[in-house]
């Protein structure tokens, strides 16, 4: 039971991965775009929740693979 939990762990980081490289690759590009500040600063201000999000939930999968290692 505890190896299905670490999996599921595994799965909900790699989730929270791929979220933060989206954020990274978000802000790249708008800063290859040349924008001014303001636009910019807008850019960053609504990735930041999702930035907030993926680390979250990598957090929480890697708690899940603690537990499963710990318990099992």
């Amino acid at each position: 039971m505890f190896e299905i939990l670490v999996w599921i762990g595994a799965a909900i980081s790699i989730t929270g991965l791929l979220g933060l490289i989206w954020c990274i690759l978000r802000v790249m590009r708008a800063r290859k775009q040349k924008l001014d500040d303001e636009s910019l600063r807008a850019v960053v201000q609504s990735v930041l929740p999702y930035n907030l999000g993926a680390l979250l939930l990598s957090m929480l999968g890697l708690m899940l693979v603690i537990v499963g290692v710990l318990l099992g």
